[in-house]
């Protein structure tokens, strides 16, 4: 049932792949990944194979896959994706040695994938069992690591009709190393999985490197040096229609807009509803001189945000009235307050954040402006959030160590 599930998906993907450029992108390239293997896996190499669903789970797996290249230079990397958002974004990451997606979960396609490459290990980055690649590993006794994984009720292995079926894939992975008490207690429920250590979320590892390796931006810095700033991270349209409007009415004196969309349609709406303050956009700008007189500053490229949010006071991570918010870890390590949308229930780092008095929930133009206002009003406020912000942060580092240590010291 399940590989039948796996075809149908298939079909569907290659007729969708007429119409959408996201679904063309994962037809051809799910094709494309068995001629990578073939002419780029060293047959006399080794290699420790990690995959990530896509982008986020990616950046959760590279603290391990950068400690495990730093300390077996020896061992060689394979890294696959399932999501194009995964793979075009770091197609060239010279972090792995092979990057290609991962072929679908069909038996055929599993023989073929080992054919071409046996890696010693396996390293599931927190989503996604593929039933077919788990018994590949196992008759093939490869051990498979599950990591930063975290489980909830609501998943098909806990569910009626799947703890009894599909929840036996889970017996095919080594160890979890799963991020909070309740995962470990949601899978002792299934009486047959007990090899699980909670080691929390590398997530926080991976942010502290990211602060430390963080871009000194000159531009940036210059424009909002001296000035209350408020940096919105990752923003969508219902995010920007609650701070754009606070900060027209003198909510601070600068800020900084990174929009999720930067389209060209989405851009100029911006500017339309900056219309009367000076706005430039980050790759128009070439001195200090051409940013002295703006009061906002349109980030309109990738890759710098995470570096962006030290130089402002509070940040707003986006997302929060769609499918969900964005990664709030990148702005609270910088030990700053963070204002996120209510749609944040699945998302452990924001819950813990809020239970912590580090950011705050805002639902609509009252809250938020209550929420910023405060927050630029009140300095002790702000600093005891961004305090608490810091020390969630560094506390709950240390999940990389953690996993490193248990596996190279059992192989």
């Amino acid at each position: 049932m399940y590989t039948l599930a796996i075809y149908l998906y298939m079909i569907a993907i290659s007729m969708a792949a007429i119409f959408n450029k996201r679904a063309r992108l994962l037809a051809v390239g799910h094709r494309k990944a068995f001629f990578q293997l073939k002419r780029q896996v060293d047959p006399q190499a080794r290699y420790v194979w990690f995959h990530a669903a896509s982008l986020g789970e990616f950046e959760q797996g590279r603290p391990l896959m950068e400690r495990v290249r730093r300390e077996h230079p020896e061992l060689k990397i394979l890294l696959t994706f399932f999501s194009p958002s995964g793979y075009e974004v770091r197609k060239t990451w010279e972090g792995a040695d092979v990057i290609c997606y991962l072929p679908l979960d069909t038996p055929a396609h599993v023989r073929l994938f080992f054919h071409f490459v046996r890696p010693e290990m396996l390293f599931l980055i927190k989503y996604e069992f593929w039933q077919n690649y788990l018994k590949g590993c196992a008759r093939r006794g490869i051990p498979v690591y599950s990591v930063s994984s975290i489980f909830r009720p609501s998943q098909i292995f806990f569910r009626w009709y799947g703890r009894h079926g599909y929840a036996r894939v889970l017996d095919k992975v080594t160890h979890f190393f799963v991020q909070n008490e309740q995962s470990r207690a949601l899978l002792a429920t299934l009486g047959h999985v007990d090899n699980v250590t909670v080691a929390g979320d590398t997530r926080f590892d991976r942010v502290k490197d990211i602060r430390a390796a963080a871009r000194e931006l000159p531009l940036v810095k210059a424009f909002a040096q001296g000035h209350t700033t408020f940096v919105a991270g990752s923003s969508w349209p219902p995010d920007e229609a609650l701070f754009i409007p606070w900060f027209r009415a003198g909510g601070c004196e600068r800020l900084i807009i990174a929009p999720h969309l930067i389209g060209e349609d989405h851009l100029r709406d911006i500017e339309r509803a900056l219309e009367g303050h000076r706005v430039c956009r980050y790759t128009h700008v070439r001195t200090e001189a051409d940013v002295a007189g703006a009061d906002v500053l349109i980030i309109d490229c990738f890759g710098l945000l995470s570096s962006i949010y030290r130089y402002g006071q509070v940040a707003m991570v986006g997302g929060g009235f769609g499918a969900g918010i964005h990664n709030v870890a990148e702005a609270a390590v910088y030990g700053m307050p963070v204002l996120i949308g209510p749609r944040n229930a699945n998302f452990r780092e924001a819950r813990h954040l809020l239970d912590c008095g580090a950011c705050i929930e805002v639902t609509d133009t009252a809250t938020f402006t209550d929420a910023a206002t405060h927050l630029f009003a009140d300095e002790a406020a702000r600093t005891a959030a961004g305090l608490a912000a810091s020390t969630y942060i560094d506390s709950g580092a240390g999940a990389t160590e953690a996993i490193y240590r248990h596996v190279f010291s059992h192989t």
